[in-house]
């Protein structure tokens, strides 16, 4: 058994968002007590990455994607009239605002392995790693909605499990440009000597891999975590070898108790086989909250927030992920088999189901993970119980409304986890590694396989100097 099961130890938990009016389903935009069209205004997401650093939450996680929610390159109309996954921008542009006004939270950001070029992306963590002091996180995808991104960037699709074979590719090279360039004391800032950095210290590298290649010094001098901590969110079977080979903390999609509770066995045993530790790697699930003062009060603000979805919006929805129309399909028979090239763990996750079963579960749930509706107190029973059963570490929290939800959370429910000793402890690290790993570990651990690449660091050596 791990220590989620053994002990009472607080939890990891994040937040999830989109930077999009809408969320993560249906069309909670025009509920009147969200804010969330409001997404574009810089102080939206100031304002809230203040109220979680109050909560001492573990982080701000932005999910992202650059595809439409298309079928055969078309949009439903329903997407653009109710915002379903579309329109979106760019959360990397204002996670700068979000460090400038916070002291400690963290914020996790997506980035693909199939749209984004290695050094490019190599180089914008390393700026935020600075700026930050070492808060950055980096979601690695493969990509939800490969097939209108990959139109939109006039490129061709690439395979399911070749895009992995990419990742990994794309990963090695990027703990190369970051762990394997410059030494941790390469910059010396000796004015006297004229002498801002030591050349003897700073390395080229030359890497040629099946997909990628890359010959020269990378530019940005070494940043507090070197290599920004690392998420990972698939859930297939080469998505779990992805992520027990890479991943720090793996965000788990939720099916069942008896799935997740295998998945997350699988994806230790997985890190076990390949020479790591499998407990030290996190392994959270989302979690969708409605808390009332009464459960009859969160019940009917849950059919509130489910009256804002429809089957239209549900089948837009999964279009996103799969490239699968699901109203052109026979609505009492499954999915037909071959449509799994795109995101195969959305369509296996409904493995067996009739296309209408389908609709139905996702006009209730979507895409979310767990959804516990009545009061802290039973909420709260329903996470120990499932953390317990399945061996997971924390929660990655999918609101429905902002402020409405986060208040139910930052309000009600934490208070109530604080006192089961469940709720994330005050901020006393500097980085966002140290906050998993410990003070004064805000590199890569020594058997994690981008270790292997840091020049000029002793395996196991204490870092905190060279912060």
């Amino acid at each position: 058994m791990t220590d989620a099961i053994n002990s009472k130890r607080p939890w990891t938990i994040g937040f999830f968002e989109h930077m999009n009016p809408n969320g993560i389903t249906g069309a909670t935009w025009q509920h009147p007590g969200n804010t969330g069209s409001d997404y574009l205004d810089l102080e939206y997401w100031m304002r809230l990455a203040r109220r979680l650093e109050e909560a001492n939450a573990d982080f701000l996680f932005f999910a992202d994607s650059y595809g439409n929610p298309a079928v055969d390159g078309v949009i439903p109309d329903e997407s653009i009239r109710m915002a379903n996954h579309i329109p979106g921008a760019d959360p990397f542009a204002v996670i700068p605002a979000i460090f400038a006004v916070t002291e400690h939270l963290p914020v996790v950001v997506t980035a693909s392995t199939i749209f984004e070029e290695p050094y490019a992306n190599a180089r914008r963590f390393a700026t935020l790693d600075h700026i930050s002091g070492g808060r950055i996180g980096w979601n690695v995808v493969t990509s939800a909605g490969a097939a209108a991104a990959a139109e939109l960037f006039g490129r061709d699709l690439v395979a399911h499990d070749e895009r992995y074979d990419r990742a990994d590719d794309y990963l090695e090279l990027s703990y190369r440009l970051l762990e394997g360039s410059w030494e941790p004391d390469a910059v010396v800032k000796d004015q006297a000597t004229a002498t801002y950095a030591d050349p003897d210290k700073v390395h080229p590298i030359d890497y040629s891999g099946p997909y990628f290649r890359s010959r020269g010094v990378f530019s940005v001098e070494p940043s507090p975590q070197r290599m920004p901590f690392v998420f990972q969110a698939g859930s297939s079977g080469r998505g779990r070898e992805f992520a027990a080979t890479h991943a720090e903390c793996v965000f788990l999609q939720a099916t069942t108790v008896e799935n997740d509770a295998a998945a997350v066995a699988d994806i230790r045993a997985r890190a076990q086989a390949v020479g790591r530790d499998g407990d030290a790697i996190k392994i959270i699930v989302g979690l969708t909250v409605i808390v009332g003062d009464t459960p009859d009060e969160a019940k009917k603000k849950f059919e509130e927030f489910a009256s804002y979805h429809s089957e239209e919006i549900a089948a837009a929805q999964f279009s996103h992920y799969s490239g699968v129309d699901l109203l052109a399909l026979d609505l009492d028979q499954p999915i037909p088999a071959g449509n799994d090239e795109l995101s195969r763990s959305s369509v296996e996750r409904f493995d067996g189901w009739t296309v209408r079963e389908i609709l139905n579960e996702l006009k209730t749930r979507g895409v979310r993970g767990i959804i516990s509706v009545g009061t802290a107190g039973e909420v709260a029973d329903r996470m120990e119980a499932y953390a317990t059963a399945t061996g997971v570490d924390g929660f990655l929290m999918e609101t429905y409304t902002n402020p409405g939800t986060y208040d139910e959370i930052l309000d009600n429910l934490l208070p109530e986890l604080r006192t089961r000793g469940r709720a994330p402890e005050p901020f006393t690290t500097k980085t966002l590694r140290e906050r998993f790993q410990g003070e004064g570990h805000p590199y890569l651990d020594d058997a994690h396989p981008g270790s292997r690449f840091r020049v000029g660091l002793a395996p196991g050596a204490d870092s905190e100097a060279s912060i």
